[in-house]
Order: structure tokens, then C-alpha cells, then sequence
């Protein structure tokens, strides 16, 4: 976040409350490769990026949680005495989720001011929520001077997410957020939660992100339902295969035997899943040796499959990408996120970036009428108290 921005969320604590704050950021990501296999148990390969939510706070004696949020100048009220509001539909799910839920999981007795802002694009599938959901944890736990116990508070995020929201994400977003390295991708294991770093040693390479400024209303509903659909897939499968737990314990050579008893379109959700595994596991090796070649086209077939498969992307993102196989010196491309709508993530040579914004831009203005935005992004650390 930039000083400028740091600085007017200071100012503005200082009009609302009393007190010097302390200041904490979390920020949101973008994943690599390794789409709807976190809540099938299985890998997943994202960088945290250098955008953020950051939240200036100061502990209060009593239980409430009073919170503005900046971005959509609005304030609320939480007593944590007092039973919790789940679904709202509204930003304050997150705040409440968060903060209800760190304080059953871990702990911490007193209310705070809270003032918070976000450079994370909301809506693009880049995890604003994640990025709020660990930022206001964080922020809370620290204020009451308790130990910061990153897994247990990535937990509790989720749990917010589950319960407060309605969303039943895996653990992806939540940990790239607690768990960010600067310069690192985090090869994850959502199974048994180990994090191998992997570098991101790109030399003249760039990762570029392209938000299609579009979220088609699709998204919370269908996320679900292709969780269910998995779930039902395992149940089928285990006839075959009764060891298997989740679709993380189907090989590509077991489905390719077993994958026909399978009705659709869940026979085909489950492909996607079994596959971008294996695919999320030979990227990483890929970057870890510089194969960006190989990295690249392992991005080309996710998007495929999660075009093809799981049925989540749209006209925008398949447009985006499409272009972007056509730019020389673009390595691979593919939907990133839940779907629906959000970004792409590219990979691609540093001196090809601005012959890709400018086709890129130019040919999805002429399908649907509007630019996209471009971002570069570092990979930044995670979740941290930071000075004034």
C-alpha cells in the first residue's frame, strides 16, 4: 500500500477515535495453478501479492468492535457479548466472521476502534476477502497482545468464510495470506497443510494479472455446487477405490479406469480435479528448474479444463486468454480464481509486456466495449504488523 494511502487511513482513525493506532496488512493473491483442488484436498501453487487490506486499530476496555471501512466510507458496531449477525450480504460479514471467529479458536477478551482500507481489487478473484478476513484477525489478536499462531488464525478465517459469509472455500486463500514470502509461490499441500516455497526466480519474466472487471452473478452459487459435485464423485468412486478420501487420492491412472462409471457433468468436475493436480505438481517442479516453457503450456491445459471440465470461466476470461496464446513471448495463461468472471494470470518475457497490454486491451475492447486492467505483481510476504 502506498504511503499516501497508509497515511489517510491514520488521519482518518484519528478524526474517529482516540488514541494512536498500531497497523497491521494483509494481503490478497493470485494462484499460479491449482484451481478447485484446495477444498478437494489437493495442491495448489499461489504467491501473495504486494496489494493489500491494512487495518489501524487501538484496544478498547470493554466487547465492542466498532469498524469503519473506508472504501465504501461505512461504519458499524460489533459487541462481541452479544449473539453474531451471520449473511448479511455486506462487507461486515467478513469483519464479524473474522473477528467472532479468532476469538473461539484462539482467544482474546477486548473490543478495538478499527479503521481499514484495500488496494486488493475486490471482486476479481484476487482473495479481498482472505485479505480483509486475516488483516482484521490479526489485527485483533495482536491488539489484545496474544501470540499470532498463523494456521490457527488462517482457520479461523475460513470459518468466517463458512459461516459468516456462506462460502465454502478451501484453505488456499486464507493461508497464502497468513503465510505469503516475498519472492516465493507456496506449493501447498491442503491435505496435510506443508508449504514447500518454491522461488520465483523469473529472470526476464513477469507475472501479469488482467481483471476482467466483470463477476457474473453465477459465482457463490456454482462454487458450491461444484463442491458437492466432487463430493458425490468420491462417493462413487469409492466402490473402486474405498481408500480414497477426496479426489486428491484419485490418480490420473485410476480415473482413466474408473472415471466412465461416473455420470455427468460429474464425471467431468472430477477430471478437472485429478488432473490440474497433476498438472500443479509438475508447474511447480517446472519453476523450480526455470522451465518456463513447460510451466507455461501446464498453465494453457488448467485453463482448458476449467473451461472444458469444471465449467466456470466465461466469454471474458476465455477471450483474454485466447488473445494471449496468439503475443509472442507470452509462456501460458489461464483463468485464475473461482470463476465466473475475475482474472487471468499470465506468464510471460518482461519485453513482451507492452506489446501484451496493448493487444490484449485493444481486442477485449473490441468484444465487449471495455478495457481490462493490467496489474503486475510482486510476490510479497504475508500477513504483518507494519510502522506508521
Amino acid at each position: 500500500m502506498e504511503d499516501q494511502q497508509i497515511k489517510v487511513i491514520i488521519e482518518n482513525f484519528r478524526s474517529r477515535f482516540a488514541g494512536e493506532p498500531r497497523l497491521f496488512r494483509a494481503p490478497g493473491r493470485v494462484n499460479l495453478i491449482g484451481e478447485h483442488t484446495d477444498y478437494n484436498d489437493g495442491f495448489v501453487l499461489p504467491f501473495a501479492i504486494d496489494r493489500a487490506t491494512v487495518a489501524a486499530g487501538v484496544v478498547r476496555n470493554d466487547s465492542l468492535i466498532n469498524v469503519s471501512a473506508l472504501d465504501v466510507d461505512e461504519a458499524a458496531t460489533i459487541d462481541l457479548g452479544e449473539p453474531g449477525v451471520k449473511r448479511r450480504g455486506t462487507w461486515l460479514d467478513y469483519v464479524e466472521g473474522s473477528a467472532r471467529c479468532a476469538r473461539e479458536r484462539i482467544g482474546f477478551d477486548r473490543g478495538a476502534d478499527i479503521v481499514f482500507s484495500s488496494t486488493v481489487p475486490i471482486g476479481s478473484g484476487l482473495s479481498s476477502s482472505a485479505a480483509l478476513e486475516v488483516s482484521i484477525g490479526y489485527a485483533l489478536l495482536s491488539l489484545n497482545g496474544e501470540k499470532i499462531d498463523r494456521k490457527e488464525l488462517a482457520f479461523a478465517s475460513q470459518q468466517a468464510e463458512h459461516e459468516f459469509v456462506g462460502i465454502r472455500s478451501g484453505i488456499m486463500d486464507q493461508f497464502t495470506s497468513a503465510f505469503g514470502k516475498r519472492g516465493n509461490a507456496l506449493l501447498l499441500d491442503c491435505r496435510s497443510l506443508e508449504i514447500k516455497y518454491i522461488p520465483l526466480e523469473l529472470g526476464e519474466a513477469v507475472v501479469a494479472v488482467c481483471d476482467t472487471k466483470v463477476k457474473h452473478k453465477l459465482a457463490s452459487s456454482e462454487y458450491n455446487t461444484r463442491r458437492e459435485e466432487c463430493e458425490t464423485g468420491v462417493g462413487m468412486l469409492k466402490q473402486y477405490l474405498p481408500g480414497i478420501e477426496a479426489l486428491r487420492d484419485v490418480s490420473v491412472e485410476d480415473f482413466e479406469k474408473f472415471g466412465d462409471t461416473l455420470p455427468e457433468p460429474v464425471r467431468s468436475r472430477c477430471r478437472h480435479v485429478v488432473t490440474e493436480n497433476e498438472r500443479t505438481l509438475a508447474a511447480a517442479d517446472s519453476l523450480q528448474n526455470s522451465d518456463l516453457e513447460t510451466a507455461g503450456q501446464l498453465m494453457f491445459l488448467s485453463h482448458r479444463s476449467l473451461r472444458d471440465d469444471y465449467d466456470v470461466s466465461c466469454p471474458e476470461l476465455d477471450r483474454l486468454v485466447d488473445s494471449a496464446a496468439k503475443i509472442g513471448g507470452v509462456y501460458g495463461a489461464r483463468m485464475t480464481g473461482g470463476g465466473f468472471g475475475g482474472c487471468t494470470v499470465n506468464l510471460l518475457a518482461r519485453d513482451s509486456f507492452d506489446e501484451f497490454s496493448e493487444k490484449l486491451s485493444r481486442d477485449y475492447a473490441e468484444a465487449f466495449g471495455f478495457e481490462p486492467e493490467i496489474f503486475l505483481f510482486q510476490a510479497a510476504d504475508g500477513a504483518s504488523e507494519i510502522a506508521p
